[in-house]
């Protein structure tokens, strides 16, 4: 299931592209060589140079000493709904990722922190909604990279999300998918690419309507009013210059509409003037809220690859819209605020990284990165005056209208060596400055790391690693000037001050072993610790769905994780444990959102962070040949925080999922065309994520029940 860098393995087994090819077995239906031989002949030329410059790829971004933990194609198939599966489901399926809601997922204890990467460009900070951007169907794999990050990864540092998408050649053929199953759930998507002379593309399409688009607050079947309609699209497209250099353009957009779910039969709270209690039309089942969240970017790159010296520079550009829409009438008597709200985030900003083959037994690396962030949150609300014991003075609304923004700058430059010592020892060290500069806050650190990566035969791998982080928090900072205008209402914050978010800085160490048994068969251990100083943690306050920052003075997180893989001609199997404790004191900014009887608690007592999965453990086997495949696939988490200073824990759970493809390889029209079906949450378990209590947390969700899916693929 994992593998460090060094002798990299995908989470199936599969060795990545670093292992020697394999031959190919001669294809029995091909065509007269004699009339093949040109076409043939150019375009192995073509895969070869592309290949040449992948690898070269990978030689500027290698992970160095941190844990690498990846899936393939073949195991996101085995996944449940395969390609159509949100790509949190895909990081599930990783050792030490944790479930929560909203589609979030923790790594190692983190709330947030991870930085993604397609093709080794990085991609741009977004909002922190629920929309899940990235698209399964674009992947051709994926790596998580956690530890001791070398030099070369910055300011979210929790985990590197590292995609490389398909291409024109990975893609064989056209696709064409029509998905759908139980809550509704209708899911077409297209997938184009292909490559002419130096020109290659891949593009996708989807659409996805469902009525489960966020989790449940209730542990009904079917939640009630969650419609979800997403549209996104994804283009990679690449040109090669000559045989060591290309152009590359990566381009995305999503835009997806979300229903707010509701909790029904709430007794209603505050009168309103002209609106009747007993009125059939003040139902908390009836709210209407609902959000739209927009993602664009657009990320393009020039590679050069030399014989000594590879080098790649991306400039990007990312634009992201949350736009919260409230029920005014409704949402006044149930809650006391109706308020509308819009959130804004434009980044732009660019990348430089080099390797340099300087001496036989030394590559250094170097990189600079720069970016600038605006963010613009404008409010428009309405809510009763209170009296000093929070009692409602009127039973007519005032409207307070906020407009406020932030702007935030982000560098760092870096500076490693990888040193082979000798051919089964290496020591990659370097340093690393950051500065981070925004409209509440100035700070920088420069930053050493240091990994050490020893084999002592050929099938086991250790190493020990060191790193000092620097991770500067999302720029949604809410002036003095805002709380003011809300004291003396329904919508007045619990405190009535908030300092704003610092940077987290943090020492981090990590250990592990990776033990190939058999050729078939691995064991990874890992154990690693974190102490922080401002450590960093997301919370949503009110009823739109926009997490935003604030940390504890001190923070501690420690853990160990477990993976297996087993892989056997047509059988392959996975598994994984991880273990997870944290602790945090003191919150230090964004107080205004806590009770000050929390706020004192916590001041004085160290506390378990909300997002805390002290146990979490995934497996899962699969069997294929030319026309079947068939998994089985299993998820636990042992729940996360909840309470009063998250002193109390939700629930254990356990998920079955099983599925089916069949393959008809002999069809009038087109190529391939695949059936499939998927069974998730195969027992119908009731489990829920949140309890609408703990520190930050708003609401209860609950986890999906049993859905029944089915999907028709055709290659054209």
């Amino acid at each position: 299931m994992s593998g460090f860098v060094c002798d990299p393995v995908w989470a199936d087994g599969r060795l990545s592209a670093s292992s020697p090819p394999q031959k190919k077995a001669p294809d029995k239906n091909a065509a007269h060589p004699a009339r093949t031989t040109e076409a043939t002949t150019h375009a192995t030329e073509t895969m070869t140079v592309v290949g040449h410059l992948d690898q070269e790829r990978g030689r500027i971004f290698p992970s160095l000493g941190a844990v690498s933990y990846g899936i393939d194609q073949r195991q996101i198939q085995a996944t449940p709904q395969g390609e159509n599966a949100a790509f949190n489901q895909i990081m599930l399926r990783m050792p030490g990722v944790v479930l929560d809601s909203y589609g979030e997922v923790h790594v190692r204890g983190e709330h947030g922190g991870l930085t993604y990467r397609v093709n080794g460009v990085l991609l741009p900070e977004g909002l922190n909604g629920f929309g899940q951007e990235l698209d399964t169907r674009i992947i051709q794999s994926v790596d998580l990279l956690t530890g001791t990050l070398p030099a070369q990864f910055g300011f979210r540092t929790a985990g590197v999300v590292d995609v490389n998408t398909k291409t024109g050649d990975t893609l064989k053929h056209n696709q064409l998918s029509l998905y759908g199953g139980s809550y509704g759930t209708f899911a077409p998507s297209l997938q184009l690419g292909g490559h002419k002379g130096n020109f290659e593309y891949f593009t996708t399409l989807s659409y996805n309507r469902n009525h489960i688009g966020i989790e449940n607050p209730t542990d009904s079947f079917r939640p009630v009013h969650d419609l979800t309609e997403q549209e996104k699209a994804f283009g990679y497209f690449s040109w090669r210059l000559d045989d060591t250099s290309r152009v590359t353009l990566l381009t995305s957009a999503s835009y997806a509409d979300f229903q707010l779910p509701n909790t029904p039969d709430l007794d209603p709270i505050y009168p309103l003037a002209q609106t009747r209690w007993d009125d059939p039309s003040v139902q908390s089942r009836l709210l209407d809220d609902s959000q739209t969240e927009q993602n664009y970017y657009a990320v393009a790159s020039y590679q050069r690859s030399a014989e000594t010296v590879n080098f790649q520079f991306s400039p990007y550009f990312r634009y992201g819209r949350i736009d919260y829409s409230p029920d005014p009438i409704r949402d006044l008597v149930f809650q006391g605020v109706a308020e509308h709200e819009v959130n804004d985030f434009t980044t732009g900003g660019a990348q430089f990284d080099l390797s340099w083959d300087v001496a036989p037994h030394h590559v250094i690396r170097a990189g600079l990165l720069g970016q600038y962030t605006s963010e613009r949150l404008d409010t428009n609300s309405l809510a009763f005056p209170t009296n000093e014991n929070d009692v409602a003075l009127s039973d007519i609304p005032q409207r307070i209208i906020d407009n406020t923004g932030n702007w935030s700058v982000e560098a760092g430059a870096y500076l490693q060596d990888e040193y082979r010592i000798t051919h089964n020892l290496t020591f990659n060290y370097g340093i690393r400055y950051d500065r981070f500069a925004s409209s509440f806050d100035h700070e920088g650190q420069l930053s050493p790391r240091a990994n050490i990566v020893w084999k002592p035969s050929r099938t086991t791998t250790l190493h020990l690693g060191y790193s000092r982080y620097f991770a500067p928090p999302s720029p949604q900072y809410i002036y003095p000037s805002t709380l003011a205008k809300f004291a003396g209402t329904t919508n007045a914050p619990a405190s009535a001050y908030g300092d704003a978010t610092k940077v987290e800085t943090s020492n981090y160490v990590d250990i592990g072993v990776l033990q190939h048994v058999t050729p078939d068969f691995q064991i990874t251990v890992d154990a690693f610790s974190k102490w922080a100083h401002n450590l960093t943690d997301l919370g949503q306050f009110g009823r739109a769905v926009i997490l935003a920052p604030f940390s504890y003075r001190r923070g501690h997180v420690f853990g160990s994780e477990l993976g297996m893989s087993w892989r056997h001609g047509p059988w392959s199997a996975f598994g994984n444990f991880s273990y997870v404790k944290t602790g945090a004191r003191d919150i230090n900014s964004a107080q205004y959102q806590f009770d000050q009887a929390e706020l004192d608690y916590i001041r004085r007592h160290d506390i378990q962070l909300d997002h805390q999965g002290e146990y979490t453990a995934s497996a899962g086997g699969s069997w294929r040949d030319k026309h079947h495949m068939a998994y089985i696939d299993f998820i636990y988490g042992n729940g996360l925080r909840s309470g009063f200073a998250n002193l109390e824990k939700e629930p254990q759970y356990g998920i079955f999922n099983i599925g089916y493809q069949y393959t008809f390889t002999k069809i009038p029209v087109g190529h391939d065309l695949r059936l499939r079906t998927d069974v998730v949450n195969l027992f119908d378990r009731h489990y829920q994520l949140r309890n609408g209590s703990g520190v930050g947390i708003y609401q209860a969700q609950y986890g999906q029940r049993r859905g029944i899916y089915a999907s028709l693929v055709s290659d054209f």
